[in-house]
């Protein structure tokens, strides 16, 4: 289950998707915005602040609950990644969680022994600041999760979206490469 960035769901989302395809996985994109896209990181997150957020993981829980049973790898992409990181934490069939560009608040109760987890960002990265991720890392490792982290020194933000000035191809072909291994692991 692959959910998108705050700018929507954008060609980048789709050509993920067919890349993670192409290696052989079954993947689902649902459109947490219902057909909208924006043009930058303002436009998108007031729209995600006018839709809400139990709104957009209602959304989220009812693309991905046909599939659920089957044990999901949730993944996504900044705003999608703290979305796939709040249902993967919340899914005991989860089968693992690859995080691109975001992370996310974690309950202090949280359990996720042995799930497989990795992320990958920028850095610096301005949303995903040092300090932040160090106290993400910590809290994600209580929760049992297997973690591994992946840092792309000077790569933008959103560094894997073709379409976007952040665009990073040398630390976006790196992600693919250490992420399709990844998920080859998890079957």
């Amino acid at each position: 289950m692959l959910f998108h960035s705050t700018y929507g769901l954008r060609p980048a989302v789709r050509e993920a998707a067919d890349r993670l395809r192409a290696a052989g996985h079954e993947v689902w994109t649902p459109d947490l915005f219902e057909g909208r896209t924006f043009g930058t990181v303002e436009e998108g997150m007031a729209y995600k602040e006018e839709l809400g957020k139990e709104e957009l993981l209602k959304r989220a829980v009812l693309a991905a609950a046909p599939y659920s049973d089957r044990g999901l790898v949730y993944a996504g992409f900044s705003l999608g990644a703290s979305v796939a990181q709040t249902l993967a934490l919340g899914d005991d069939r989860a089968r693992g969680l690859l995080l691109l560009h975001g992370t996310s608040d974690i309950a202090p109760n949280a359990e996720a022994e042995e799930l497989p987890v990795q992320l990958h960002v920028a850095e610096p990265d301005p949303f995903e600041t040092d300090d932040w991720l160090s106290a993400w890392y910590l809290q994600m490792s209580r929760t049992g999760a297997d973690v591994e982290v992946y840092r792309y020194a000077g790569a933008g933000h959103l560094y894997t979206d073709p379409g976007l000035p952040d665009y990073d191809a040398e630390a976006a072909e790196a992600t693919w490469r250490v992420a399709l291994g990844f998920l080859e692991t998890l079957g």
